[in-house]
């Protein structure tokens, strides 16, 4: 899932709806297993800080260490606050389908506020070269990556936010 690699990528539309949607899934698998056999409620939370650890070790060799991209372009999305969310709705309910429906909404709604520190100094907006952009949009000029066509992306005038297929250019 490419929108949570790159800050430029991480925008209001596409990146708050795809990663949390393809997230839940290893949380809910692993805190089910605990909570089914051992009454565990932190499930979903050990899921997510070996995740993280898995993505900041990833991070750091793979995009830092092969390429020089800058740590704070291809930071991960930080996601325990909505794991702690949805471990507590388990603890206090002690009903899949309560978690299922409250937890994992709270997991999504609380995705995009819980990464809102990280992400607010990377949207503030710039003028560069005559264009409105923002601090993520310039560092994705700067830094390039792949060429191929699904990445090629498109900066649109005024909103600073826009994928392809999204906007005419």
């Amino acid at each position: 899932w490419d929108w949570d690699f790159w800050s430029d990528w991480k925008d209001r539309r596409l990146w708050v709806t795809v990663t949390p949607i393809v997230l839940i899934t290893f949380p809910a698998a692993v805190q089910a297993v605990l909570w089914e056999r051992f009454r565990l409620p932190f499930g979903a939370t050990i899921v997510i800080l070996g995740l993280l650890l898995g993505e900041w070790v990833n991070r750091y060799f793979n995009f830092w260490g092969w390429t020089c991209f800058p740590i704070n372009f291809v930071f991960p999305a930080s996601l325990i606050p909505g794991a702690i969310l949805l471990d507590v709705v388990l603890m206090l309910s002690g009903s899949y389908l309560f978690t299922a429906v409250i937890g994992g909404m709270a997991w999504g709604l609380v995705f995009y506020p819980g990464n809102w520190p990280i992400i607010a100094p990377l949207h503030v907006p710039v003028e560069y070269n005559g264009m409105l952009m923002s601090v993520a949009d310039i560092q994705g000029y700067h830094y390039v990556r792949t060429g191929t066509p699904e990445y090629i992306r498109m900066v649109e005038k005024g909103t600073l936010r826009t994928f392809g297929k999204d906007v005419a250019p």
